[in-house]
């Protein structure tokens, strides 16, 4: 899982998160396009044609001006970049400022259909392509009103705040000014939430009501510690040497006084108005067909998850077939080591103490170890491997009882961050260790750091190309990179390549309970037991798991729809390559445009498949 660019990540998770807080409504508001991108260049009117030439610098400028808005009306995802001009600011998120997104979206719209792609290279008109698929998707979507069901335990102010002072960097008195500046301005950012939460209950836009002691729980801890103790300060414990004592002094006040002044009093008003106003009125149903228009959110959903026209149905069943498709495979090892079924061998790890760590430490040393082993077998993966740092460090203790075992945070462009692998470490004692490699694998090496690291670094495409993210291949990428320790020889400890194979169910189980839940109008318990009856996870990371699909309607699906389309790709070039077929090239050729929708990657590689082929005649 990656978090930080959501795309709601994150994206994964910011520009995620930031989409679900900020997608536009009202201008477009009923509006619906069986084919934006299609209705959205027929509609363009004639210009006087250019040439190819001036086309190519009009998209260039079009392209870097969408960029920059983009920044501009959200700073905190500047901030995560690295990029420092606006750094003294919050986002808004009053509706006015959510219409004139929209209004500034179809204006964008509007004048990249206007540039015809004819004679552009194939790379700018991906570019082209892609930028106006995602506008059309936010005029699109704007009908389901995300932005009035901004909070859950996985996206909100009480979530991507303190997150965000982990991502910045303070080299100067400036950066500190900056910062304290940006918390004053936490009072004003929660009271627009409110108001788009009243205005959802009013509406039955609303989650259900169980996930909200989560968000309470979030702000509370927030709010009822110390001022020095809160992740606020953290930034205190680094002030530059640089600063001279009076400065040192000044900041260290400043900031103490604004988490005090404006930060907690902010965190305990938005606890209490959640807790006394929002939670009562929350719906009881767990799956989103119980708000407006669930079934036809949850299907615009799948759309942007899986970025493939599948049906629930049609994933439902996927899941069910990848199911047992594993437990085949799974069983074939258990029997191995001398268990005669799946239950009594899970019964047998629950128990077995070697499968559960010892500390904290422990458990990030682990995760150390196997990014480590897995970077001396890159060079036989990979054609080009990215210059950018990997970091193992302990996930935020107030986050860690709602997240799952780690997820991935990206790093700064200009390498002053690195990107981090953070490990869950709450319950370390609970948590079965047979997964920690293949999520490992995932999380950093060759999974998301590669694959971001590698985007970031990318040379001749448009900013937003090298922080793309698409669900299905960022998650795909990640869990088909788990396969990739078993091809280079690890997985060599029986209980460590079961994790793997349990890994792989997880993510098939992930199709039948969030469509379960979402469209077959599923229990949470009915979720809870089939997890149960089908992977060895631990009872926290269950619990876990069917919280994040209830909150985080159709994410969970990309995984292994990506990972399926990729295996699928990965066959068709060497079916179709025979003895020419390189691995470390195809790899090189799925990560070198950046993250892309499954059915462009799906072009790129049936194009290197016919060059391959063509070179050799």
């Amino acid at each position: 899982m990656k978090l930080g660019n959501q795309t709601l990540s994150a994206a994964g998770m910011a520009a995620a998160l930031v989409l679900a807080a900020c997608t536009p409504c009202g201008l477009a508001a009923t509006q619906t396009v069986s084919d934006p991108l299609a209705s959205a260049v027929q509609s363009a009117p004639q210009a006087t044609p250019q040439t190819v030439e001036e086309r190519s610098r009009m998209l260039a400028a079009l392209l870097h001006e969408i960029w920059e808005d983009q920044l501009k009306h959200n700073p905190e995802y500047a901030s995560q970049l690295g990029d420092t001009r606006y750094n003294d600011q919050l986002s808004d998120y009053s509706v006015a400022a959510v219409n004139a997104s929209l209004a500034r979206g179809a204006e964008f719209i509007q004048r990249l259909s206007e540039i015809d792609p004819t004679g552009l290279s194939r790379q700018e008109q991906i570019s082209r392509d892609l930028m106006l698929r995602s506008l059309i998707d936010d005029q699109e979507g704007a009908r389901f009103k995300e932005w009035q069901m901004p909070v859950t335990q996985y996206a909100g102010l009480q979530v991507d705040l303190p997150l965000l002072v982990r991502q910045l960097s303070f080299h100067s008195a400036k950066d500190f000014d900056d910062y304290i500046a940006r918390l004053k301005k936490i009072p004003t950012a929660f009271s627009q939430v409110r108001e788009n939460m009243e205005l959802g209950m009013d509406e039955g836009r609303v989650p259900p009501a169980y996930l909200m002691d989560k968000v309470i729980a979030q702000a509370q801890s927030v709010a009822d510690a110390k001022a020095s103790e809160t992740p606020f300060a953290e930034p205190l414990q680094h002030l530059p040497a640089s600063l001279t004592a009076d400065e040192r002094t000044r900041i260290h006040d400043a900031v103490l006084d604004a988490i005090a002044n404006s930060v907690q009093p902010a965190f305990r008003h938005f606890a209490t108005f959640v807790k006394v106003q929002y939670q009562p009125r929350c719906r009881k149903d767990p799956g989103i067909w119980a708000i407006p228009d669930g079934d036809a959110y949850y299907a615009f959903r799948i759309r942007q998850s899986t970025t493939t026209n599948r049906s629930a149905d049609e994933i439902h069943q996927i899941g069910l077939d990848e199911v047992k498709r594993d437990e085949v495979e799974m069983l074939t090892l258990v029997h191995r080591l001398g268990f005669a079924d799946l239950a009594s061998f899970r019964a047998a790890m629950a128990t077995n103490p070697r499968l559960h760590a010892t500390s904290s430490q422990q458990l990030i040393a682990l995760y150390q170890g196997y990014e480590d082993q897995m970077r001396l077998k890159l060079p036989q993966l990979f054609g080009h491997l990215p210059r950018a740092p990997l970091q193992v460090v302990e996930m935020p203790a107030a986050l860690g009882s709602s997240q799952p075992p780690a997820f991935y945070e990206e790093g700064t462009t200009d390498g002053s961050r690195p990107g981090r692998v953070s490990v869950n470490t709450v319950d370390f004692e609970k948590r079965l260790l047979d997964n920690a490699e293949a999520v490992a694998y995932h999380e950093g090496l060759p999974g998301h750091h590669l694959q971001f690291a590698t985007e970031q670094e990318l040379q001749g495409l448009p900013e937003f190309r090298t922080h793309a993210y698409y669900t299905a291949y960022t998650e795909g990428w990640g869990l088909y990179s788990e396969r990739l320790g078993k091809e280079v020889g690890f997985y060599t400890d029986p209980y460590s390549d079961f994790g793997r194979l349990d890994a792989d169910m997880w993510r098939a189980v992930r199709l039948v309970v969030d469509t379960g839940v979402h469209s077959k109008r599923w229990t949470r318990q009915q979720m809870v037991d089939y997890f149960h009856a089908h992977t060895a996870l631990d009872e926290s990371t269950v619990q876990s798991e069917v919280d994040r699909y209830i909150a985080w309607p159709a994410q969970a699906l990309g995984y292994k729809l990506g990972q399926l389309k990729l295996l699928e790709l990965r066959q068709r070039a060497a079916t179709a390559l025979g003895a020419k077929f390189d691995l470390r090239a195809f790899h090189d050729v799925v990560l070198d445009s950046g993250a892309l929708p499954l059915d462009v990657l799906e072009e790129q590689v049936n194009q290197w498949i016919a060059q391959q082929n063509s070179a050799t005649h």
